[in-house]
């Protein structure tokens, strides 16, 4: 699926220097399996080394899961995800957005566009992880954040009219 949306948008894949995952649960972990299949490194931040580890303990031999080893990949930091996405012709940063999953990021692009994964909104949240998630995407408006690219559901302008917490859970 991947490789075919990239090929109607006429981006070889070949140009892609890395794959960045928000988040490493195995059902959406696939994306990556693809990126590895297929040559490409993945960015990973050091929060997420364990998830990638903890993941393997959910597949058995015959899922066709893609060994994500973290050898043939780029460990960084949060701090210097700017000047690497600078690097790459990108203005912006990946930030940690707990919420999800512990493991979780989001890409903050200077122009406020924010690829959120999974990073539930506000009013879905389950109380155990309330205080956490409010926490991520007040960081998130704090930054900057004016347009939402989440993985499920459409494309969303950031509502400021949201609370994020303040005050309250939620």
């Amino acid at each position: 699926m991947m490789r075919a949306n990239l090929q109607r948008v006429g981006v070889p894949l070949k140009e892609i220097r890395y794959g960045l995952a928000t988040h490493y649960h195995i059902d959406h972990a696939g994306l990556a399996q693809e990126f590895k299949q297929a040559g490409v490194p993945l960015l990973v931040l050091e929060t997420q080394v364990e998830a990638i580890t903890l993941m393997k303990t959910w597949v058995k031999p015959g899922d066709g899961y893609v060994d994500i080893a973290l050898h043939d990949n780029r460990t960084i930091g949060f701090a210097q995800s700017r000047a690497l996405l600078e690097s790459l012709g990108m203005a912006g940063e990946i930030l940690s957005t707990p919420g999800h999953s512990d493991d979780s990021v989001s890409l903050l692009l200077d122009n406020g566009g924010v690829f959120t994964g999974d990073l539930t909104h506000p009013a879905m949240v389950e109380e155990a992880n309330a205080l956490v998630t409010a926490a991520s995407w007040r960081l998130l408006e704090e930054r900057g954040a004016n347009l939402i690219y989440p993985g499920h559901g459409p494309t969303r302008r950031m509502d400021k009219s949201e609370s994020f917490g303040r005050g309250s859970p939620l």
